[in-house]
């Protein structure tokens, strides 16, 4: 297997402008706003022609730890990657917004290490500030989001 750079949301989420300002050409928190919220999870992705992603993790928002599933399908996409990513959770009022479509809303920095980092935005106004890293071979060309549900 090959390590490549590309983060794993952004594998997700090319092209995809639902909720997003397509205007936008620089991140959409302030450099210095304090998150709300922090996400760690893992997951993979197939794909032969209409792909799918999947994956789990935590979010911890207010002194809690919530549980939480990605679902997605991606399109003109082809390989299978393994996904491990952390972050930060801007603009969470209150719980239930963090539930959504989530869609890149700015292309982020290579990080050291193989990884990268990219900002997501739900239709809610949610931003998460994922550093992602992926191994696998994979190549897409566009893709639809990815759907976070909070299950526990």
């Amino acid at each position: 297997m090959r390590k490549l750079v590309p983060s794993a949301m952004i594998c997700v989420l090319l092209c995809s402008g639902a909720f997003a300002d397509t205007e936008e050409t620089s991140a959409p928190v302030a450099a210095d706003a304090q998150p709300d919220g922090s996400v760690k999870f893992t997951g993979g992705s197939v794909a032969a022609g209409i792909g799918y992603v999947w994956g789990h993790g935590q979010l911890k928002y207010r002194d809690s730890s919530h549980t939480f599933s990605i679902s997605g399908l991606s399109i003109v996409d082809v390989g299978a990657a393994n996904i491990s990513a952390t972050g930060h959770v801007y603009n969470l009022k209150q719980l239930a917004d963090f539930t959504g479509n989530y869609v890149e809303v700015s292309a982020g920095a290579t990080i050291a290490g193989g990884g990268s980092v990219a900002y997501l935005k739900n239709e809610h106004g949610v931003v998460i500030k994922v550093e992602a890293t992926t191994v696998g071979l994979r190549f897409n060309l566009s893709a639809d989001g990815v759907n976070v549900k909070l299950t526990g």
